[in-house]
């Protein structure tokens, strides 16, 4: 059986810093950017990747809708390749 791991894409310049995602994230996937955006906000990035499962409760939470959620199949090292 394949692992899945997750991986989210912030629409940088909507996000407006409010770190709600920060808190929803059970694995602290999500940090807070030091650069800040054209409206002069620090915006949400993946800060911790491979810890990313794709459970999208960022998603869900996200007031303004900015962030997309994807789930990736990653191929176990002992499967054969074909």
């Amino acid at each position: 059986m394949a692992k899945v791991r997750g991986a989210i894409v912030v629409d940088i310049e909507a996000c407006k810093g409010c770190e709600i995602c920060m808190v929803t994230c059970p694995n602290q996937v999500i940090g807070m950017a030091k650069e800040v955006n054209g409206k002069g906000y620090h915006y949400a990035y993946m800060e911790n990747p491979e810890g990313c499962v794709g459970c999208a409760n960022c998603a869900i939470v996200c007031p303004d809708g900015v962030i997309t959620v994807y789930k990736v199949k990653l191929k176990q090292e002992n499967e054969k390749t074909r």
